[in-house]
């Protein structure tokens, strides 16, 4: 049985998986078809039921073209990786976009840690 902090991110790499695979616009087919598994062990990795070992989740990586840590960056919770996951967003904004979000961030960081006092 899983922890929380397990299922969390169980449940959040698979969302990666799935989206990673919808960018590239495959089927949980074919991707089982060229990582030589069953698609419903894709579809359960994807769902969080399943937590892909690492050696699997490099494999993802290889056949969706992207870097490993896309997997994790919005899962660990860890400040570092939430900022890489947010610089990832800001990347295909106009100057002016990154900027308003910026602002909109900072706003509710300071509104949230006033009502936390």
């Amino acid at each position: 049985m899983k922890n929380d902090f397990e299922e969390r991110l169980a449940k959040a790499v698979g969302a990666s998986i799935s989206r990673q695979r919808m960018q590239k616009g495959m089927t949980q087919d074919t991707v089982a078809e060229a990582l030589g598994i069953g698609p419903e062990a894709v579809s359960r990795m994807e769902r969080g039921t399943v937590i892909p070992s690492l050696v699997r989740l490099v494999e993802f990586a290889e056949l969706f073209d992207c870097p490993v840590e896309v997997f994790f960056n919005k899962s660990t919770g860890l400040t570092g990786d939430n900022a890489t996951a947010i610089a990832t967003i800001l990347k295909s904004l106009k100057p002016s976009d990154r900027q308003f979000i910026l602002e909109l961030v900072e706003k509710t960081s300071e509104h949230l840690s006033s009502k936390s006092r």
